[in-house]
């Protein structure tokens, strides 16, 4: 499957740019391209000076905002973000129709933090604008949420996130869900925390991008998962997992392909790294809440057979007995053996629904502190009856 990514604000100019080294990598290990264009938007300058792999020119790097930022953030007005997207939504498309290859691009994936105001304004709004005017290609959101302690600290990023899902949820045909708790490390200093966030958010999509594009015969799989499979899968809310198991190093020459030794110990991986995938969602949910759901199992075709595939697919129905489950292979000769997971069409989020829930009883002090008048301090009305040089 070939992508273009669109990142909104600094958390997914950084991510978009992730995504652009990761197709680095693809082109370096495997010789296809999965990552056709990438774009970073953004009302703040400093922010997208910041990228490494998105290319520098202004059609790439798009600076919105003009007279109402003047080069700066929207400062946690998703309400700002989302008018600063609506009038300057031809630049998007322009760069759009400057990208050589984006008619070749099977779907748009747009990424953005939910709690901030660039971002979480401007993807909903652009991804009805985009879903309106490219109505063949499929328009997926990323949406990055906040942290527990910027919850807490600000009752604006929940309102923000609430409002940036549930337009997200409108517009675009399926809604990633990236719970950015789930990834951090609170003793990496914090440069290198937030890479290894980004490296962890855009992992699972190297195989599953790569498994519909080789060209090698020795990589193509029995069966192949590919952008119809990945099409029919993403829908609504979804949570994507990697897992892994590393493979031994020494091979036992008495155990061969039909020794059940073996089978036993090859399906063991599989289900753990399975196991692994599941607990390590984007997000929190239940694989019985999932209604669609694929897996891609990446190894040796020496540690593949059919009996591990049906293992597995028998595993993950009884995880997720509701879902229509879409399965693949790729193989590759490396010492490892992983798994990519995704649960979409999710009828529940406990983390979405918390959101909403908070929002709603938010709402009504985030507007009555913005309308109130401010008090006059005492320092203030102790200067009542002194005249002024003005």
């Amino acid at each position: 499957m070939k992508l273009t990514v669109i990142g909104f604000g600094r958390c997914g100019g950084q991510i978009a740019d992730a995504f652009a080294r990761l197709n680095k990598r693809a082109r370096h290990q495997r010789g296809v391209d999965i990552i056709l264009d990438t774009f970073a938007v953004n009302s703040g300058e400093t922010d997208l000076a910041g990228l490494r792999n998105i290319k520098s020119d202004y059609n790439h790097r798009i600076l919105m905002g003009g007279t109402k930022t003047r080069g700066h953030s929207a400062a946690k007005l998703s309400e700002l973000g989302a008018q600063i997207a609506r009038d300057d939504s031809d630049k998007i498309v322009n760069a759009l129709r400057s990208s050589k290859r984006f008619a070749d691009a099977d779907a748009i994936l747009m990424v953005a933090a939910t709690g901030g105001g660039t971002g979480s304004g401007a993807m909903p709004v652009l991804a009805q604008h985009l879903k309106e005017r490219y109505w063949s290609k499929p328009v997926y959101c990323m949406a990055i949420l906040p942290f527990e302690h910027e919850e807490q600290a600000e009752a604006r990023t929940v309102h923000n996130t609430a409002l940036c899902l549930k337009s997200s949820y409108t517009a675009a045909d399926a809604v990633i869900l990236v719970e950015n708790q789930r990834f951090h490390r609170k003793d990496s200093p914090l440069r290198y925390n937030t890479a290894q966030i980004n490296a962890h958010i855009v992992e699972p999509f190297y195989n599953l991008l790569c498994a519909g594009e080789e060209r090698r015969r020795k990589h193509i799989g029995t069966k192949v998962l590919d952008a119809a499979d990945i099409v029919e899968t993403f829908e609504g809310w979804t949570a994507i997992g990697y897992g892994k198991t590393m493979l031994p190093m020494i091979r036992i020459p008495f155990l061969t392909s039909r020794n059940y030794r073996k089978r036993g110990a090859g399906t063991n991986r599989g289900i753990q790294a399975m196991e692994e995938a599941i607990s390590e969602m984007s997000v929190h949910c239940y694989p019985k809440d999932a209604t669609k759901a694929l897996y891609l199992i990446s190894a040796p075709s020496s540690e593949m057979n059919s009996y591990l595939t049906s293992d597995l697919s028998e595993y993950l129905r009884d995880l997720a007995p509701n879902a229509v489950i879409r399965a693949g292979d790729n193989p590759h000769e490396r010492s490892i053996m992983d798994v990519v997971t995704v649960l979409s069409a999710l009828s529940e989020v406990s983390k979405v629904k918390n959101y909403y829930v908070k929002a709603a009883t938010l709402i009504e002090k985030i507007q009555e502190n913005e309308e109130a008048q401010p008090k006059r301090s005492a320092t203030d009305q102790a200067a009542d009856d002194l005249p002024t040089l003005l």
